[in-house]
Formats: structure tokens, sequence, C-alpha cells
């Protein structure tokens, strides 16, 4: 029994070791790190991580094979699957945003895509790879978890809506004429107090 726990112990180092060097040295804590068979990855996800229904999101994928070496897209035969939570396996993938060559920090032509979320909740993106000729690792699939918040309520206005916008504000900002007979009337009302006081000095 000794021997097998002095083993057991032995290995967690090498398995600590393992796990840091499929880790990008850079990623931060909010960002989840997924391992599947020799490869790791961490999901990037701009802006600052949070993204908002109905606005498009730049998603990329900080890939890294055993020893840490960097993947890029055109090493992998790479595809994107976005499903709405919860969702069943056999259930087809929401979107499926074709990925491009993405460079960001020390990450050069790494895996990524333009996400549109349409609406807030909870969502998973699947990435899963296999190498291209020549390359040498294990087809992997890792799952993420996002949350996506609720967009903003500003409408984007077409140049119609901006026109009618500005002709409603130069309507409002312009004061409505007075009709003819309070002009009228204003003018008899001053001709009358004028001969009154003319009345009461010759008096």
């Amino acid at each position: 029994m000794f021997p097998q726990l002095s083993h057991a112990k032995s290995s967690i180092p090498l398995i600590f070791l393992l796990l840091l060097s499929l880790t990008p040295l850079n990623a931060a804590s909010a960002h989840s790190v997924k391992i599947s068979a020799d490869i790791g990855g961490t999901l990037h996800i701009e802006p600052n991580d949070n993204p908002q229904a109905g606005q498009p999101a730049k998603a990329w994928f900080a890939l890294t094979r055993k020893g840490g070496k960097a993947i890029a897209l055109k090493d992998c035969d790479c595809r994107l699957a976005v499903y709405a939570e919860p969702h069943t396996p056999q259930e087809p993938p929401l979107l499926e945003p074709p990925l491009k060559p993405v460079s960001a920090e020390r990450y050069k032509d790494t895996p990524g895509a333009e996400i549109t979320f349409p609406k807030p909740g909870a969502y998973q993106l699947a990435l899963t790879g296999k190498p291209t000729s020549g390359e040498s690792f294990k087809p992997f699939e890792l799952k993420f978890q996002v949350t996506v918040a609720s967009g903003s309520q500003n409408i984007p206005q077409t140049p119609q809506n901006v026109n009618q916008t500005i002709n409603n504000q130069a309507v409002e900002t312009q004061s409505p004429p007075l009709p003819l007979w309070a002009i009228a009337a204003a003018v008899f009302a001053t001709l009358g107090i004028v001969l009154a006081v003319m009345q009461k000095r010759r008096r």
C-alpha cells in the first residue's frame, strides 16, 4: 500500500508540469483553459470577454500542443460550432461561423471567428480539430461555456430615420406662426390704448 501511495505522490508534479505546459503563459484568470488529448486551448472574446446579444464579437482560441508550441489555423483542420444552452447531443449547432487566422498577443494566425449571438443567455462554443498533413498532434474537441449579456437598446438609424429625426427637431424648435386674427386683435388693442392715452392728455 505504501509503495503505491509513494508512486502516486511522485506523479503529481509530472501532471502539474503537463498542465502548465499546455496552459498559455499569458492567459488571464478570467479565461478558462480546456484540455483535450495533447492540446490545450484558451478562449478569448473581444471586447473585454463580455459579448452582448445582437452585436458582433471577435472570438479567438489560443491553442498549444504539449510542450507549449502554438498551433496556427493553417496547421489545424478546425471547426467551430455554437450551441444555445441547454442542448442535446443530437441537436444541430445554432451557428457555425467560419474560422479565420487571427494574430493576437503572442499567437500568430491562431483560429478565430466573428460571432453574433442572437439573444442573451448561456451558450457553448465547441472547437474541434485535427492535424493537417505534416502535423503530429491528436484530434481534439474543446468546449467552452459563454454567457451573453443583453445588447444595447440603441437602434441603429438609417439615413431616412436620421433625416426624419432632424426634421422633427427642426419643427419642434420653430415656434408655430400666429393666426391672422390674433395679429389683428393685438394691433387693434394697441391702437385703442394709444387713443385712450391721447384723449386723457387732451382733457
